[in-house]
């Protein structure tokens, strides 16, 4: 199974009308590859890191 897969959950989500998928879909395709740009390979663990402090996200996408 590809990285990524499930790491965002969304067998559950509510988005199922309209673009809405789609957008989902492209959001969570961007977070992954900025991941993977970075060279991070567990990238559900790189979630639950980054989710702990906001500095750590804009630090990774080079914002600060």
């Amino acid at each position: 199974m590809p990285s990524g897969i499930a790491t965002y959950d969304e067998d559950r989500s509510q988005t199922r009308t309209g673009t809405g998928p789609q957008v989902m879909a492209a959001l969570r395709n961007t977070a992954i590859d900025a991941l993977r740009t970075a060279d991070i390979t567990n990238i559900a663990a790189a979630n639950r890191h980054h989710a702990l402090d906001s500095t750590r996200l804009l630090a990774l996408l080079g914002i600060t």
